[in-house]
């Protein structure tokens, strides 16, 4: 089993107000099959401090079977699961978490590029939903705590 190129980013801090949200925490993982390898980088904001700290990159094999189907599982769980209409107008799952997610035949993204507003969404999540969804997040963490 392989790895799909793509694109992952998580953002833990996605509900602002008037003033955008403040992130606690930024993962990006890019998915090179080429190589069989995953790049990812994370930065993170320590409490009570005013911005995230400097990225941590690395790279982890995407070889081996298991991480190969953590990436497909994480793909098939957004294949199966809504985001907000309109983007951006709230966080349906509840979790002030956003994942944006792209490869060659399939792209997806709850939270909107500035966050999530006060706004109401038409499409609401299940408790099934926000179950796989909560899956997802974990799947991203599983990934990026992979010893390089």
């Amino acid at each position: 089993m392989s790895i799909p190129e793509f694109s992952l980013r998580l953002q833990h801090g996605i509900t602002g107000g008037f003033a955008p949200p403040t992130p606690e925490a930024i993962v990006t993982i890019t998915g090179i099959p080429t190589q069989n390898l995953l790049n990812i980088t994370s930065a993170v904001r320590p409490k009570g401090t005013p911005s995230l700290q400097d990225a941590v990159p690395k790279s982890i094999s995407a070889a081996d079977a298991h991480t190969a189907a953590l990436v497909n599982e994480l793909k098939d769980i957004l294949k199966s699961i809504p985001t907000e209409s309109p983007p951006g107008s709230e966080d349906i799952y509840g979790m002030d978490t956003s994942i944006a997610f792209g490869c060659d035949d399939f792209m997806w993204q709850n939270g909107g590029p500035q966050g999530c507003g006060t706004g109401e969404s038409s499409v609401k999540a299940t408790d099934e939903d926000k179950a796989k969804f909560k899956r997802a997040v974990e799947i991203v963490k599983e990934l990026q705590a992979k010893d390089a």
